[in-house]
């Protein structure tokens, strides 16, 4: 009696995981979370992927922009959400690897609250100069600053304690100048002050980048990682100018809260892989800055697990202390 009874619960088990992986199959929409505001490079990036998603996974495809906090907010609505695999959240490197190591209570565990789902690529973070800055390059903009009132400046980044932020620092330190980050709330935001002078550069992704600088409304003049990028083949990499320990590259990836079934992180998975695969949409994605690359569930928790590494020497070096 025992056995049979066993054999019962078993069996609806794996239905009910067989029924959770096919919840999208029955009509349910995917909400596609976001941690940054419409406009900058991580929204295109969703709303890119998701135009294809809805099609391949046959349900409407979401993307809801919860912004703030570097995309901290995103990760605690992540973690809240229920783990049916009808919630995703594409992140970049900054809400999963550091935001964890410079803050005492994120709100959330990546390694215990998420599940990697899928890698879309990976990407590298650039300094830009804005419009009506002189400079022209990054040697002509430290000689520019080192003019202006004792070497003082100001460069925007996206979020606070992030990538960018660190870069700020080092270059400050490299170059003897007194440069203070100016955080924003992604992005957008940044660009439309770089936009409008009111700051004389920034450091985001390329992706935030590439279409003011090709429209000439803005100049990159470095980027990160350990080869010049196909699209900016005129820019050097901060290790061209003598800035070493930038050339670990971050990524963008989906994550679900922990407990989704597996049965759901392999359809999203799939759907993914072929939507990546699609010409248009490589082209889409590359034509931002982005290197498209498909992760598995398993590469990209080894991608970001590495980077995660990666960045604790460099914040333990700076002497940041957790907020």
């Amino acid at each position: 009696m025992f056995k049979i009874v066993r054999s019962f619960v078993r069996a609806w088990v794996c239905l009910a995981l067989v029924f959770a992986g096919a919840a999208w199959a029955e009509g349910s929409a995917l909400h596609m979370l976001v941690g940054f505001p419409p406009g900058g490079g991580t929204d295109a990036i969703a709303r890119t992927l998701g135009d294809k998603l809805k099609d391949v996974l046959g349900v409407p495809v979401l993307v809801e922009n919860k912004a703030g906090a570097g995309g901290q907010i995103a990760a605690q609505a992540l973690k809240a959400a229920a783990a049916d695999g009808n919630t995703v959240f594409l992140s970049h490197d900054h809400t999963i690897s550091i935001l964890p190591q410079v803050l005492k209570n994120p709100g959330y565990e990546p390694a215990k609250d998420f599940v990697p789902v899928a890698g879309v690529a990976t990407f590298v973070n650039a300094f830009a100069l804005s419009g009506g800055t002189p400079a022209k390059s990054m040697t002509a903009y430290v000689t520019w600053i080192k003019g202006q009132g004792g070497g003082k400046g100001t460069v925007g980044v996206p979020a606070p304690a992030s990538v960018p932020e660190f870069l700020v620092q080092v270059i400050g330190q490299k170059y003897a100048l007194d440069l203070q980050a100016a955080p924003y709330r992604g992005g957008a935001p940044m660009m439309s002050d770089m936009l409008g002078n009111q700051i004389a550069a920034g450091v985001a992704s390329v992706p935030d980048f590439i279409e003011n600088h090709r429209g000439g409304k803005l100049q990159i003049v470095a980027v990160m990682g350990a080869k010049r990028q196909a699209i900016l083949p005129d820019v050097p990499t901060f290790s061209e100018l003598g800035l070493s320990g930038f050339e670990d590259v971050p990524y963008y990836g989906f994550f679900a809260p922990a407990g989704t079934p597996r049965a759901a992180i392999d359809r999203f998975s799939d759907a993914l892989a072929k939507v990546l695969a699609m010409p248009d949409v490589k082209d889409r994605l590359t034509h931002m800055g982005l290197t498209v690359g498909f992760m598995t569930s398993q590469q990209l928790a080894t991608r970001e697990q590495a980077y995660t590494k990666t960045w604790a020497r460099i914040i333990k070096a700076s002497g940041f202390v957790a907020q």
